[in-house]
């Protein structure tokens, strides 16, 4: 039997994915009876930023951001900046985000494109003055270089490196988003970082429609899956359940400067 909670806020999703197109209204009509009852929608194309904010003005739980994922960046047009700076204009946008360095794959993107698209949004965030959702995969080195140049206010979204990463992430003032990955068998890593990072300074994400959490490893992730993840921070910080959404809740209301 699913544990009820209420106060969850998932602080990354991705709702203007084609893989809810078939589900999409039912879904999220039914967010509150699972203790859901916030979601930020996350921006990674200037197209997708359009899909978030439309989500965002259809149902009033649902916020979101604007940005461009470091696989786009090769795409972006001069005078892309000034489009995220009028889409950053929207009451219902809260971030600059999602942005970062992918190394992952090696031809994807080359990372001086990258990495230049991603200083350019970090300046935009700081001339707006709003906090940003930074992707960082096998990049980390190269991410925090950045972190420590423009000092942004933001999360470190699905968190993947250490627990001594985790530290100095934190030390920088940003916030620290978990996924479904702390509650699979061989997350150890995942689980370390989670731990070392201060309850003040964590937040509880899906990403869907990836990484779903156990026992639905696989499948289609969601925000109803969110307690699971609430479960398993709960576990390694030694405080109930809804103990931790409420945490989670009101650290997610305050970086993005929502009302709670």
């Amino acid at each position: 039997m699913e544990l009820y909670l209420n106060h969850i806020f998932d602080s990354h999703a991705h709702y203007d994915d084609p893989r809810f197109n078939e589900d999409r209204e039912t879904l999220l009509a039914a967010m509150a009876g699972h203790g859901v009852e916030k979601i930020m929608n996350i921006g990674n194309t200037t197209q997708a930023n359009l899909a978030g904010i439309a989500l965002a003005e259809q149902y009033p739980f649902i916020h979101c951001t604007v940005g461009v994922h470091p696989d786009q960046a090769p795409e972006m047009q001069p005078g892309y900046l000034d489009l995220l700076a009028q889409q950053s204009r929207h009451p219902k946008v809260h971030a600059i985000g999602e942005i970062g360095l992918d190394y992952f794959y090696d031809d994807a993107s080359p990372r001086e494109v990258q990495r230049r698209v991603f200083e350019e949004q970090l300046a935009l965030a700081k001339d707006l003055a709003l906090p940003v959702v930074i992707h960082n995969r096998d990049a980390h080195q190269d991410t925090l270089e950045l972190l420590k140049k423009y000092r942004p206010k933001g999360i470190m979204h699905c968190f993947s490196g250490s627990a001594e990463l985790a530290q100095e992430v934190v030390r920088l003032g940003m916030y620290v988003g978990f996924t479904g990955v702390i509650t699979f068998k061989n997350a150890r890593k995942a689980v370390e970082a989670a731990a070392a990072v201060p309850l003040e300074r964590l937040l509880v994400e899906t990403d869907c429609p990836y990484m779903a959490p156990e026992p639905y490893r696989g499948k289609r992730c969601d925000s109803t899956m969110l307690h699971r993840m609430v479960e398993k921070l709960g576990e390694l910080k030694g405080i109930s359940p809804q103990e931790m959404a409420d945490i989670t809740w009101e650290n997610a209301c305050r970086i993005y400067g929502i009302s709670q």
